[in-house]
């Protein structure tokens, strides 16, 4: 079998609020000074998924696609580094600024490519945007079946064994292949790299794909091709107001409080 992973390189979310900052000029966040982005939680338990299969069948390989810069190829050879066979980076400066529509469409070009893919397996949602599109994108371009939010996948003859997770519990699907699986949290934690692994990764040559090799045309992807223009974007503002409640004692001060919530409407 040969599956692909679709990685995203993100802002690491440990990074401190006093850190973040957005160019309201660009509607672009800042990289924070020092503090490396990460390989999306979600799509490292996606990854952790389609190693497990491959475990499970004998000759199998894992390729890891990831769209973005240069600095993206860390999240590839993290991938790599817990198990995955190869992979291929799409960098190009026609790809930046797009939105989920032409992140899907670029990343299904890449799997039309490859060729004899049976299965695609992505995070439930990018951990910085939390939209969860591609995913589903990804399989409409394809025109191959999709189930997402997926807490565990197995295989039997006719395909993949799903159960993902619904509103009031779980649901379990049958889904034949080739097919796309966004896979959740509720998956489980994924394999941390041993220093041996992560070495041999470090070594491994990640492809570069640009809009040619993947017959787009620079109209198609990117900011160009986008079907959702970004408005604005902020921070929230932040402050404290404190407001110091009148009274003698403690049962005074409490009653003025609950005065105060139910002139509020609060309770």
């Amino acid at each position: 079998m040969h599956l692909v992973v679709c990685a995203k390189q993100i802002p690491d979310p440990e990074t401190p609020p006093s850190a973040f900052r957005i160019d309201s000029a660009t509607n672009k966040v800042v990289p924070a000074q020092g503090i490396a982005p990460v390989l999306s939680q979600f799509d490292g338990i996606a990854a952790e998924a389609a190693l497990r299969i491959k475990e499970a069948n004998a000759g199998s390989k894992v390729t890891v696609i990831s769209l973005g810069a240069d600095s993206a190829a860390a999240a590839i050879k993290q991938v790599l580094a817990m198990g995955a066979d190869e992979g291929v980076l799409l960098n190009d400066p026609a790809f930046e600024d797009g939105d989920s529509y032409t992140t899907a469409k670029t990343l299904a070009s890449a799997i039309k490519k490859l060729g004899d893919v049976d299965a695609v397996f992505c995070g439930r949602q990018a951990a910085d945007w939390d939209m969860g599109q591609v995913g589903l994108l990804i399989a409409e371009e394809l025109g191959w079946p999709v189930s997402i939010i997926a807490k565990s996948v197995g295989q039997d003859a006719s395909g993949l064994t799903i159960q993902r997770v619904v509103d009031d519990g779980f649901e379990n699907v049958a889904m034949p292949l080739p097919g796309v699986v966004t896979v959740s949290n509720e998956f489980g934690e994924p394999r941390y790299p041993k220093l041996p692994q992560i070495m041999a990764a470090a070594k491994k040559t990640v492809t570069q794909w640009k809009t040619d090799d993947l017959g787009l045309a620079a109209s198609e992807v990117g900011a160009a091709g986008s079907r959702l223009k970004l408005e604005k974007l902020s921070t929230p503002p932040r402050g404290v107001a404190v407001e110091i409640m009148p009274g003698d004692t403690p049962a005074e001060q409490a009653a003025a409080l609950v005065a105060k919530l139910r002139a509020d409407h609060v309770i």
